[in-house]
């Protein structure tokens, strides 16, 4: 049986999710405030945990980004808050879905599936990758960033990496065309239908993780590539050492 931590102030609302994740199968947890919602998050190992952004004791991004220091648990936010600001914040502190309230049950139902679905497999394949990474050594393990497609990983300079589905289907789109400029809408499609928040400044902040996990130094990218009013571009090693 999967977990699910529900971290949400409005007694109310965190009941009715209960209730209703409980009668579709999943051992639910609550929490009424963050402090708490930490304590469980140790103490129960949720599987998925959905997050209110207006909590008592603080702001639910500022608790995403601690609850990402030590856990790679998937986060789905769940908020009144409608401004894409709001929405960037929240990926940048890194939750992986965000769901606007009034919302369908059957979606969040939805939506927590394909999270937990998508961390199991992750999870899995790492697993099993873990044990092929020693076999790579000497330069190419040092420089080499690739992507292990058949199951979902990539490589960097030889250690395994974790990325979010959208993330995985750019770096994806990037390795497969060398040095051809993507212009933002480019990647939009590349991802739609997998990026349920999906947006030019959604594109902005993927980016941005991508390069933190690929880049030696993400503050002046050697890979992935700003072309300045039009879009990204991903870089060859040999290139980006060679500084073209």
């Amino acid at each position: 049986m999967y977990k699910i931590l529900v971290v949400e102030d409005d007694v109310m609302m965190s009941d009715m999710l209960s209730m209703y994740l409980s009668g579709e199968g999943y051992e639910v947890h609550q929490a009424f405030d963050g402090a708490t919602g930490v304590k469980l998050l140790e103490a129960v190992t949720p599987d998925l945990v959905l997050l209110d952004l207006m909590l008592p004791d603080g702001d639910g991004t500022d608790l995403c980004k601690r609850i990402r220091q030590f856990s790679s648990v998937p986060i789905m936010v769940v908020s009144m808050k409608t401004d894409v600001s709001e929405r960037v914040q929240a990926l940048r502190a890194g939750a992986d879905d965000y769901l606007c309230k009034p919302f369908s049950m059957h979606e969040l139902s939805a939506r927590s599936e394909a999270l937990i679905r998508r961390a199991q497999l992750i999870h899995s394949q790492m697993g099993a990758a873990a044990a092929k990474a020693p076999q790579e050594t000497g330069k190419e393990a040092e420089t080499a960033i690739r992507l292990d497609t058949e199951r979902r990983l990539l490589l960097v300079r030889g250690q395994l990496v974790e990325t979010t589905f959208s993330e995985f289907e750019l770096m994806k789109l990037f390795l497969a065309h060398p040095g051809k400029v993507f212009s933002r809408e480019d990647l939009i499609n590349a991802i739609r239908g997998f990026d349920s928040f999906v947006t030019d400044r959604a594109i902005d902040v993927h980016i941005v993780n991508l390069r933190r996990k690929v880049e030696n130094n993400p503050k002046e990218p050697k890979y992935i590539r700003t072309v300045w009013g039009v879009g990204y571009k991903y870089v060859q090693e040999n290139s980006a050492r060679s500084g073209s």
